[in-house]
C-alpha cells in the first residue's frame, strides 16, 4: 500500500483529507481533518467545480461518457467529502433535487434522436446511466435525506434481473435502448448500481447488489468473449484513469471492493493484481489515460504520478486487507 506520509505530504488537500479519514483513522470532526477539509474547500479546483455546479444541470445530455457533465463533477465532490453545509452545496442540492419524478429519481435534460428510438425532443428524464449516480452523490453528500434516497433505490431495484441490471430509461425517452441485445445486462448500469447500493448496509446485502457484482465479475472472467452493449474489458478498460467517470478497471474495482463478499473472489483478486502491478518503485500510480476536461486538475495528467489515484488504489487494498 502507498506510504501514508507521502499521501499526507502530497499537497493535494482532497487527498490529504481523505487519507486522514479513510487510511489514517482520523475522525472527520478532528481538528486535523477539519483543517484539511477547509484547505480543500478553499482550493481553486474545488471552488471552480462549485461555481460550475451552481449552473446545474448544465448541458443537455448527449453522451454519458462526457467527463464535463455536471453530474460527474458532483460525484467527484461527494467522493472527496463535501457535504450539504460546505460552501454553496446546499444551494446546489436544491437545484439538483428540483427535477425528480414520481419515483424519486433525479432527472436531467436529455435528448435522444428519433433514429435511436428517442423522441428527438429535449425532456427531463433519467436512465440507468445517470440515475443511480445522482442518487449516490446526493446521498453521500447529504443533499437528499435517507427517506428520499430510499424511495429512489427501491424503484431502481425493481429493474434487477438474474444477470444484473439492463439498459433502462424513463418513459420520457421513448423506446430508446443502447446498442445491445435486450436480454443483456448493461455493464455501466451495474457499476453505478453497485456504487449506490453500497451506501446502505441492507442494500449491500440485496439480491440486486449480488447480481450486479456477479455481472461485472463474470464479464471480467469472460472479457475476451462477452461485450454487452459494446462495453469491453480490453486494453483501454485496463488503463488507470481518474476521476471516476466511465467504465474502467479502477472504477469497477473500487465499486466491487465495497462488498466484503467480493474481496476474496479469485476474479476480483485477479483484477486487483492487474492494478497493483502498475505501481512504480515508490508505490505511486500514474494515469495511463486522461480526461481532457480535467487536465487542469493536477491529479489526472497522463503518465504523471497522481496522489489521488494512488490514494484510491490504497483505499481498495485497505478494504481487501481488512476483509
Amino acid at each position: 500500500m502507498a506510504n501514508i506520509d507521502d499521501l499526507l505530504g502530497s499537497g493535494e488537500p482532497w487527498t490529504v483529507y481523505r487519507t486522514l479519514v479513510d487510511l489514517a483513522g482520523y475522525e472527520e470532526t478532528s481538528a486535523r481533518a477539519q483543517a484539511a477539509k477547509a484547505e480543500m474547500l478553499a482550493h481553486p479546483l474545488v471552488q471552480g467545480l462549485l461555481g460550475e455546479l451552481l449552473g446545474w444541470p448544465g448541458a443537455v445530455i448527449a453522451s454519458h461518457k462526457s467527463a464535463g457533465q455536471l453530474y460527474h463533477k458532483l460525484a467527484f465532490l461527494a467522493d472527496i467529502g463535501l457535504k450539504k453545509g460546505d460552501g454553496p452545496m446546499a444551494e446546489i442540492g436544491k437545484k439538483v433535487l428540483e427535477h425528480r419524478d414520481g419515483h424519486g429519481l433525479i432527472c436531467l435534460p436529455t435528448n435522444i434522436p428519433a433514429h435511436y428510438g428517442g423522441t428527438g425532443e429535449t425532456a427531463w428524464a433519467w436512465s440507468l446511466c445517470d440515475a443511480p449516480l445522482n442518487a449516490y452523490s446526493t446521498a453521500k453528500a447529504g443533499l437528499a435525506d435517507e427517506a428520499q434516497t430510499r424511495v429512489a433505490v427501491e424503484y431502481l431495484l425493481t429493474f434487477q434481473r438474474d444477470n444484473g441490471f439492463p439498459c433502462a430509461v424513463s418513459e420520457q425517452l421513448g423506446s430508446f435502448r443502447g446498442p445491445g441485445r435486450k436480454e443483456d445486462p448493461c455493464p455501466y448500469a451495474n457499476l453505478l448500481m453497485l456504487k449506490l447500493l453500497a451506501i446502505f448496509e441492507d442494500t449491500k446485502q440485496s439480491g440486486g447488489a449480488k447480481a450486479a457484482a456477479e455481472c461485472l465479475l463474470n464479464l471480467w472472467a469472460n472479457s475476451r468473449t462477452q461485450h454487452p452493449y459494446i462495453f469491453y474489458m480490453g486494453d483501454d478498460f485496463r488503463k488507470l484513469k481518474v476521476p471516476f467517470i466511465w467504465y474502467d478497471i479502477l472504477h469497477v474495482a473500487d465499486a466491487l471492493s465495497q462488498y466484503e463478499t467480493v474481496r476474496g473472489d479469485a476474479r476480483f483478486q485477479d483484477m486487483l493484481a492487474v492494478i497493483n502491478a502498475k505501481a512504480d518503485a515508490a508505490g505511486r500510480f500514474s494515469p495511463e489515460s486522461d480526461w481532457k476536461v480535467w487536465k487542469d486538475s493536477g491529479f489526472a495528467s497522463k503518465n504523471k504520478p497522481s496522489p489521488w489515484l494512488t490514494f484510491l488504489v490504497a483505499g481498495i487494498n485497505k478494504r481487501v486487507d481488512n476483509k
